[in-house]
């Protein structure tokens, strides 16, 4: 007889960016509870009624119920883990550019504001971008009126920091 080989779980292998502010945590939370207290129950009510019609291995209804449940599950369980390792991010204004600091910057004679988080609140259409990111990591650690240099494809483009809240 051969033994099943389980391939391992990587969507619990990623590197999960564990910073966030404490209104992106509140809201993670609101979200686990919901789909622990609500969404989970209906989800299994409604395959306990399907499995009551009988043959499973032809139950299409059942199978496609079960799916879903087994996808809310680890949608539960990797919300759990990124909330277990959750870095709450506390604003300081010291003159460097920080996480949560908002950063005002000019390139070419435009002027744009972002703020810096996680990658969990990243949203550059809404001024909010990753620490990691190339523009949010080349500004880390700077101050005002610092140029800064990034490669994108093939050209460089230069940024001066105009402002730091």
């Amino acid at each position: 007889m051969r033994v099943p080989i389980r391939k391992g779980d990587s969507r619990l292998d990623k590197k999960i960016d564990p910073a966030m502010t404490e209104a992106k945590y509140q809201e993670l939370l609101k979200k686990l509870d919901f789909w622990k207290r609500v969404k989970r129950p209906r989800e299994a009510e409604e395959v306990k009624r399907l499995a009551l019609m009988g043959d499973f291995s032809e139950n299409v209804g059942y199978q496609v119920a079960k799916g879903r449940l087994r996808g809310l599950n680890e949608r539960i369980l990797d919300l759990e883990k990124l909330l277990g390792r959750a870095e709450i991010i506390k604003i300081q204004n010291d003159g460097t550019v920080q996480l949560g600091n908002k950063v005002t910057i000019e390139k070419g004679g435009k002027i744009k504001t972002y703020q810096i988080l996680g990658a969990t609140e990243t949203d550059p259409t809404s001024g909010t971008i990753s620490y990691s990111s190339p523009l949010g990591a080349a500004l880390m650690g700077k101050t005002v009126g610092d140029i800064i240099k990034i490669n994108l494809a093939n050209k460089e483009v230069y940024y001066k920091i105009l402002k730091i809240e």
